[in-house]
């Protein structure tokens, strides 16, 4: 039986185990695991290790970031920079701009998509509006068309909600069986932060971390999965740094809720000190929740080797250093409050949890697949057709060769923005092809071939994981 392609020579690595054997791809999907298959094309992949394409479940693509800023990335320079490190899914988030129904904000926002894209995508919503349209109308009616998780702030002017907006949307959700994510930290107590800090004249990069303190997240990391307790619903708490607010999560687990977390590269990497760097070069760090000490990397680390993490996504939110349509906005030197708050990682995210998690053995390729692919597919309903290695799945496939040690440097990545938070900082293992539904979208660190990526639809979530 001749294959399309097959893959030979791998270590072919899942969520579930670890084995050699040939991947013959017929038709974009996975038809054969087996021993001295034939294809058309055959790629020798010996001493490299094959693991599912990365799905990353958290980045901010051409989204609108207020009056004169300019987010770094479109559809075509994101999902590039995703595919050439290893990702074959990126699921970006929908922002209805001011006046714009959720409906409107959809049809958009796939148009900026449509043709555009290195890897396949699907859109998470955000639910900034609880009026009747939004929560009788909109909202039900893209659940049903597969948009079938959305995210809710509790912080930043313009979108966060209250506790009973909050719960309003989440008895949506609990009625169209959709995940509802969280952004989780106190934006009262932000504020009264942020006043202080200003008054005593504290206002350079550092401070946007000193007024986002760990009791602000961990308090309403607390209120949110207090919240979904009282709706009946599963949450997934996003991008949460730091040990207390694990600790609210292991805990409302104990008492029998489900609830899913996730966390990011920057919150075992980077600190609160890398926003205190000399002249304006802090707010290349700023992102929220920000870096903390650097005493949280172990508990972060004890949260994704022992389960209390299921996914490891990047929260990618690029935006140019050197701009003022970037970093460099209107007022931003003079007040952190106007620094726009994001980093880019979409491309780095897989190989510093490599380097750092699988080479350093704090955990197995079967962990690292299923915390950068597995669950993100199964969570937000995807799989089985994506995040696997498996008979009819998509061949969505990363080759790793693991004895790459490099150092990661702006020069050598593909998004838009001007710099990485990680300029020099050293890897070993790196994502050397990436193959989506069959096809080489990139080989040797350089993008391949036209944008086939395509926008998928969403099944219910899976919170069974």
């Amino acid at each position: 039986m001749t294959h399309d392609t097959v893959i030979t020579g791998a270590r072919v690595v899942t969520a579930s185990g670890a084995t050699q054997c040939d991947i013959g791809i017929r038709s974009g999907q996975i038809a054969t695991l087996g021993s001295e298959l034939e294809g058309h094309e055959v790629i020798d992949a010996s001493g490299l290790i094959a693991l599912p394409g990365g799905i990353d479940s958290h980045v901010h693509i051409s989204q609108p970031s207020g009056p004169g800023i300019e987010m770094a990335d479109d559809f075509t320079t994101g999902t590039r920079s995703a595919a050439c490190g290893g990702n074959t899914t990126i699921l970006p988030f929908c922002l209805p701009e001011e006046g714009q129904t959720l409906r409107e904000a959809v049809t958009a926002y796939r148009a900026k998509a449509e043709g555009k894209c290195m890897t396949d995508v699907s859109f998470h919503l955000i639910v900034k509006e609880t009026d009747p349209v939004t929560l009788g109308q909109d909202l039900p009616a893209l659940i049903q068309a597969g948009y079938t998780s959305f995210k809710v702030f509790m912080t930043y002017a313009g979108l966060a909600l209250s506790d009973r907006q909050i719960l309003d949307v989440m008895a949506v959700a609990k009625e169209q069986n959709a995940m509802v994510m969280i952004h989780a930290e106190n934006e009262d107590a932000i504020e009264f932060l942020r006043d202080q800090a200003e008054r005593a004249g504290e206002t350079g990069p550092y401070h946007h971390a000193t007024t986002r303190p760990v009791p602000v997240e961990r308090e309403a990391t607390h209120r949110a999965i207090s919240l979904a307790e009282i709706a009946g619903v599963p949450l997934t708490i996003v991008h949460v740094s730091n040990g207390e607010a694990t600790e609210e999560i292991v805990r409302g687990r104990q008492r029998g809720m489900t609830v899913f977390a996730e966390t990011c590269p920057q919150y075992i990497t980077l600190t609160a000190q890398d926003l205190d760097r000399d002249g304006f070069e802090g707010a290349k760090y700023v992102c929220s929740p920000p870096p903390r000490s650097s005493d949280e990397w172990p508990k972060i680390w004890a949260g994704i080797e022992q389960g209390a993490f299921d996914l490891f996504s990047s929260d990618h939110c690029p935006f140019r250093f050197n701009d003022p349509a970037g970093k460099d906005a209107a007022g931003a030197r003079n007040t952190f409050r106007n620094i726009p708050n994001g980093i880019p990682g979409v491309e780095t995210r897989l190989p510093i949890l490599f380097s750092e998690g699988v080479m350093k053995g704090r955990i197995s390729l079967e962990r690292f697949a299923a915390i950068t692919a597995t669950n993100h597919a199964r969570l937000y309903g995807l799989f089985p057709r994506k995040g696997a290695i498996m008979v009819g799945a998509d061949a969505d496939i990363a080759l790793w060769d693991p004895c790459i040690t490099k150092l990661i440097q702006q020069a050598d990545l593909h998004h838009g923005s001007d710099y990485t938070p990680w300029e020099g900082f050293e890897v070993t293992g790196w994502p050397v092809r990436t193959i989506l539904r069959g096809e080489t979208v990139m080989k040797d660190g350089m993008p391949i071939g036209a944008p086939i990526g395509t926008h998928l639809e969403r099944e219910a979530p899976d919170v069974l994981l």
